[in-house]
């Protein structure tokens, strides 16, 4: 009888002992070796465009800036509709890795997510309850899903394999996002930026214009002496400003300006194509459309959270949600009050205030 008289003293999800999660399953003996982590081939090559870059920073320092809060929800019958209530967060909401700042996990895991549309934390420790109180990041580069081969994930993988392991799925969150990963569906945009980028390089070597070195007499050249003409010539300009040609050779410059060159207008459209690829308003990472324009740095951030973060945002705190993190009934989302309210009223501040006129000011 004294087993059906003990008291429970704790609610849920109050702060107790802590237990280890399970070790030595596989691939989880790899975790937290740094030199079996590895971001991807395709991620290095997106991550070469600059736009691409400058989108990927934008998003993930506002990721990174808003902290996450814990809620509940109860029955409004005034207005007919759920109505969130504040709750005490746990204990890892403020860091959920002990090893690194939130801000870096958040906005690794939206690296993630950006470039392969799936993010995964692993995790390091349980409450006796049995949620999870501690996690670490497993890149995305590292794990292949052998049961969902495919670029777009139907559900949670059940075969989730790491450094050549697998990992028990019941230890690992997986985060899919609504968006496919940029190197899948952007893999044109991102090929066709970096060969932009290569010939405007190659372009930029040389401060004489490319031209044509053609053969007017003398005895023919075979293929392999007329290329070997040219690489000299070539090496010749490049160390010299002056190149000498005798009577059986003729050097015809192309009419191309250094504008052409430089591929300027190509590079504009690529940047612009890379831009739509992120998602990310054209004219927060640089780039002109010429029609469109805004008012206020505070419409830029509203620009920036809806059309680019709010997706990945809502992917993270509705995964971090779910029964498997959370216990049923209570939720978390990420207070974009910082972000996007409080600075309304910085720049309301910092605008210049109307001049009051002499003859009413010399009234009062």
């Amino acid at each position: 009888m004294a087993l059906f008289d003990k008291k429970v003293t704790k609610a849920a999800i109050s702060p107790i002992p802590e237990v280890q999660a399970a070790v030595g399953y596989g691939g989880s003996k790899m975790i937290g070796d740094f030199w079996a982590y590895q971001q991807g081939e395709a991620r290095a090559a997106a991550m070469q465009v600059a736009t691409i870059s400058r989108a990927r920073d934008l998003m993930a320092s506002v990721l990174a800036s808003m902290p996450l809060k814990m809620y509940g929800e109860i029955w409004n019958d005034v207005d007919g509709e759920m109505e969130e209530v504040p709750l005490a967060p746990r204990s890892w909401l403020r860091q959920p890795d002990p090893t690194v700042t939130y801000p870096f996990l958040m906005a690794w895991t939206f690296d993630d997510l950006l470039h392969y549309g799936k993010a995964y934390w692993y995790i390091t420790a349980r409450t006796q309850d049995g949620f999870p109180s501690a996690f670490t990041r497993i890149p995305a580069g590292s794990v292949t899903t052998p049961d969902v081969p495919g670029n777009i994930p139907f559900g949670p993988s059940k075969e989730i394999m790491f450094a050549g392991n697998f990992l028990k799925t019941d230890d690992v969150v997986q985060f899919l996002c609504p968006i496919e990963g940029i190197v899948y569906n952007g893999q044109q945009t991102i090929a066709t930026a970096i060969a932009i980028n290569d010939a405007r390089r190659r372009n930029s070597t040389s401060a004489i214009p490319a031209g044509v070195l053609s053969q007017t007499g003398g005895e023919p050249l075979s293929a392999q002496e007329l290329a070997d003409l040219a690489a000299q010539f070539n090496t010749a300009r490049a160390t010299n400003q002056t190149a000498a040609l005798n009577e059986f050779l003729k050097y015809e410059a192309t009419t191309a300006t250094p504008d052409k060159m430089m591929l300027i207008e190509s590079a504009n459209y690529s940047a612009l194509e890379a831009a739509r690829l992120c998602s990310v308003p054209p004219y927060l990472v640089g780039v002109s459309t010429g029609a469109y324009s805004y008012q206020s740095s505070e419409q830029a951030r509203a620009d920036l959270y809806i059309f680019g973060v709010q997706p990945y945002a809502q992917c993270i705190a509705s995964t971090l949600s779910m029964n498997n993190v959370l216990p049923r009934g209570t939720y978390v989302c990420f207070d974009t009050d910082d972000f996007l309210v409080e600075n309304e009223v910085a720049d309301t501040m910092n605008q210049p205030q109307p001049q009051q006129n002499t003859q009413e000011a010399l009234a009062e």
